[in-house]
Order: C-alpha cells, then structure tokens, then sequence
C-alpha cells in the first residue's frame, strides 16, 4: 500500500455522510452503541462546524477522495495537568483498507496536530473485549489506565 495513495484532511460538511458510513461500521462492532444514520450525522456535525468542540480528520484516498478511515478529537480541559487535553473518539477504517499501516497513519496525524495546539494528554475508550484495537493503541504508545469507565445516560 503506497500512503501516497491517500490524503489526510479535516472533515467538512460534504464528508458528513461517508463519515457516517464509517460510523455505522464502527458501532456495528462495538458492544454499547447502535448504528443510527441521523444521530451519527447530527453529532459530525456539531463537531464539524464548531472547531471549539473538536476535529475530525478524514482519511481519503487520492483517487476519488473516498473517505476510508477517521478519527475524531474533543477538547476538554484537563485540571489535573492544568491545560486542554482530549478524548479520541471514533478511530475506524473500513475494513478493506485495514492492516496496512494506514490506521497508524491516520492516529498520528490527529496525536501530531493535538502536540501543534499544545494539548497535554489524549484519552480513550475501546471494548474491553476489543483486543485487536487495544493492540493497535498500545503499538502506538497509547498506555492502559487503572481508571474505569462509568456513565449515566441522561
């Protein structure tokens, strides 16, 4: 696979629905969510049109700009490190572009662009049965943390 092939960009309105394509993929996957096309773009959107909230970068290939992966960063501020940190959220590429390197690619350009804006930690969550993605985390330096996730649906 030759990265050239393929461009990193951040996300505009126009992606919104290969982007939630991608979305329905993920969640298909994952344990505690259900695809559902209009709440996946009402969220992209919210993101995408106010760069406060967060980015998402898309990945695409070079030859027809087909979205083929993305990942997405909140901001939030962080009082135990004094400064802006983020929540990775939504790292997924299509299964037919998997296993190439690409993925790598794609976490780096968003963990590079938090290092520019001067963030200081970047946190995650993955199913605690998804070895594969807690593998790919860990091949790119991401650490386990003794904290656990707990939530409230409101």
């Amino acid at each position: 696979m030759d990265f050239n092939d393929f461009l990193i960009c951040r996300a505009e309105e126009a992606d919104i629905p290969e982007l939630s394509d991608l979305l329905t993929i993920l969640f298909s996957q994952e344990a505690e969510f259900v695809p559902d096309a209009v709440k996946q773009q009402q969220g992209l959107r919210m993101i995408i049109s106010n760069p406060a909230v967060g980015y998402v970068f898309v990945l695409k290939s070079a030859a027809g700009g087909r979205a083929v992966g993305m990942v997405s960063l909140l901001f939030t501020v962080s009082t135990a490190l004094g400064g802006r940190a983020a929540v990775l959220e939504d790292m997924v590429i299509h299964s037919e572009y998997r296993h190439n390197g690409l993925g790598s690619m794609l976490l780096n350009e968003a963990v590079q662009h938090a290092r520019r804006m001067g963030l200081l930690r970047i946190s995650l969550l993955t199913d605690n049965d998804n070895l594969n993605a807690q593998s790919f985390y860990k091949k790119n330096r991401f650490s386990e943390s003794e904290m656990i996730v707990m939530r409230k649906i409101l």
